[in-house]
């Protein structure tokens, strides 16, 4: 079914481009190796590649954001949907401004549409619900030479995640030396092996129908839960600038009705507050551990602790636009 998904999403992507945009095939190699194999420019600013993963043996859509100056080659920022996997409408393009604020910046920004609740990782079984997912594969070794080769960038990478993807982007800078000169952990628990982080991931990839985390990283306590621990593996994250940002769980600024993505619906803030407080709070333990194991091991990081603030966009969006600044110095400096 997922399959079904992107190749349907891939052939709308076409289909509208059409109408709104241009298409351009792109020569594929006579082997089956991963390939580009058509960008849909939806508009001057805004592409659309169509990537042919060989590891999960589907076409993925990834959406890439130009820089404001395209006459020299610039750096590429990865940047990661959460739990969703920019298949829902829980995603960068539609709860935040990243469009608009990345206009007047010198960089693409690479945002794959697929990955619910997948941990953007190696599974080690095909799952019954969730199919095939090589996602650590497909981004630091399938994805960003394409990349580098279609847009002409200078192959200058950093990465950056909320929520799900928060734990995510500190495994593949782990998984990846030197592929990433920085990583933005927002709001996302560096726990994976322990039982509350265990349970936190569970609780996510159970969502999509009771997905078996076991088909993942294996038997529960088991090693491959152990060598996907950012907490555990930190010291690998040496040399990486690190970013990670947390808010406590209570309410916070945007808890109100008038708040960003709440359109006045009590419902909605109610849901925020209880759930989003809930789950940030749990977040907020996780990332003070990873701060004090970062310290332990003298591995400079910045991190931001929010007053206040449950898990939700408003925040993330805040933590781009604080984060963004550094990240851009590490891309260029």
């Amino acid at each position: 079914m997922r399959a079904q998904w992107v190749r349907r999403s891939a052939v709308l992507l076409g289909a509208a481009a059409v109408v709104t945009g241009s298409v351009t095939a792109v020569s594929a190699p006579a082997s089956a190796a991963s390939r580009i194999d058509t960008v849909v420019r939806d508009s001057p600013k805004r592409a659309t590649a169509i990537v042919w993963s060989e590891s999960m043996h589907k076409m993925i859509p990834v959406t890439v954001l130009r820089p404001k100056d395209t006459s020299k080659p610039r750096p590429t920022l990865y940047l990661l949907n959460g739990a969703g996997g920019g298949e829902d409408s829980a995603t960068w393009a539609a709860r935040t401004d990243y469009e608009k604020f990345f206009a007047d910046k010198n960089v693409n920004v690479v945002t794959p549409i697929g990955g619910a609740f997948s941990y953007y990782t190696d599974w080690q079984k095909d799952d019954p619900e969730l199919g095939r997912n090589k996602w650590q594969t497909f981004l630091t070794k399938e994805l960003p030479p394409l990349i580098d080769k279609e847009f002409g960038t200078n192959g200058r990478n950093a990465i950056a995640g909320i929520s799900m993807a928060g734990t995510s982007v500190l495994n593949l800078a782990i998984a990846a030396p030197k592929l990433y000169r920085a990583v933005g952990a927002y709001s996302g628990c560096a726990r994976t092996s322990d039982p509350a982080g265990q349970a936190y991931i569970r609780l996510v990839t159970g969502t999509r129908g009771g997905a078996d985390v076991t088909n993942m990283w294996g038997p529960l306590n088991g090693p491959g839960w152990r060598a996907n621990d950012p907490y555990i593996n930190a010291a690998k994250l040496r040399g990486t600038k690190i970013y990670m940002t947390t808010g406590n769980g209570l309410p916070g600024p945007n808890e109100t009705l008038n708040g960003p993505q709440i359109d006045g619906d009590p419902a909605t803030l109610a849901n925020q507050v209880a759930l989003g407080g809930l789950i940030e709070a749990a977040v907020d333990q996780c990332t003070q551990q990873m701060a004090q194991r970062l310290r332990q091991l003298r591995i400079p990081f910045k991190l931001t602790s929010r007053p206040n603030g449950t898990h939700s966009w408003g925040y993330w969006q805040q933590d781009l636009h604080r984060t963004w600044p550094q990240i851009s110095a590490d891309l260029n400096r």
